[in-house]
């Protein structure tokens, strides 16, 4: 089956993007804040029992990033000035308080992020519109804001899944990372935000094994390369975070050393995916480069 939702577009015959105040790279923080079932094998750091139900090694790694490591991340974000996009399962709506909380105080953006991180879109095909309908509406009573943007866990969906967030108020998506600008899909009104499965701190550090001064020259050679390229049209930076992971005690410092360079350098505007999503929906008109 051909993909219809989105055509081929290559970044060098498109209108050029103008972010506020002259900036080249519109840079926001993906902060994944989840829930797993703990009767459910779901992301691991040890295979050896990752099968197992219940699971305490897995489910606890997972388990610290709410209880402990946000909290710590939090701090972080504060001192440079940089409000989350909150890729939100609804399950920590109930769960996890106390995070509703702190993100609403601070004008974090909200973005649905299924149920949990145990169930994905495969799961739910069967009534998929009556769920998604209650996971944004759930995001939408806890933190009294609609969620506009969508990442499926485990970055999944269905074949209807864009047209049906659509119906339910949704403008973008965050699944397909496959660009460095946003572009507008084939289901109206719905756009493409960029996302970054290299730039995420579980692949990162988990998968590939580097070490706190290697993420943040990751993050440096990122922004850097980013900046350059965007002499003629502005790019996105997206930095895809998980608390049980960057959160670590030992990681913290690089995280910050990290933020540090990114708001600290010129030509960046500190954004959210909402902010991102709108300013290029409001200024541009999809077409080709004249």
């Amino acid at each position: 089956m051909e993909n219809g939702l989105f055509d081929y577009s290559p970044i060098v015959d498109r209108e050029p993007i103008h972010w506020p105040g002259g900036a080249r790279v519109a840079f926001y923080v993906g902060l994944n804040v989840e829930h797993f079932l703990v009767d459910r094998p779901s992301t691991s750091i040890n295979q050896a029992t990752a099968a197992l139900v219940p699971d305490p090694l897995n489910f606890g790694w997972r388990d610290y990033g709410p209880r402990v490591a946000i909290w710590r991340m939090i701090e972080s974000f504060d001192r440079h000035g940089i409000r989350p996009s909150v890729l939100l399962n609804s399950d920590v709506a109930e769960r996890y308080p106390q995070i509703i909380e702190a993100g609403r105080a601070r004008d974090w953006a909200w973005l649905a992020h299924g149920k949990n991180n145990s169930t994905v879109q495969a799961d739910v095909a069967d009534d998929e519109a009556g769920y998604l309908a209650d996971v944004v509406d759930t995001i939408e009573k806890a933190t009294g804001r609609r969620p506009r943007g969508w990442l499926g866990p485990a970055l999944t969906e269905t074949f209807r899944t864009p047209s049906l967030l659509a119906e339910l108020g949704v403008q973008y998506l965050l699944d397909w990372t496959n660009d460095d600008q946003p572009y507008r899909l084939n289901v109206p009104g719905m756009l493409s935000v960029p996302y970054s499965v290299e730039l995420n701190d579980l692949g990162l550090f988990t998968a590939q094994g580097l070490t706190g001064p290697d993420f943040v020259q990751v993050v440096k050679d990122q922004l850097d390369q980013l900046h350059a390229d965007a002499e003629g049209s502005g790019r996105v930076m997206a930095l895809a975070l998980h608390p049980f992971v960057t959160g670590q005690a030992f990681r913290a410092k690089y995280l910050d050393r990290a933020l540090e360079y990114v708001a600290g350098h010129p030509g960046v505007w500190l954004a959210t995916s909402d902010e991102i999503a709108e300013h290029y929906a409001r200024t541009t008109t999809g077409r080709k480069a004249p």
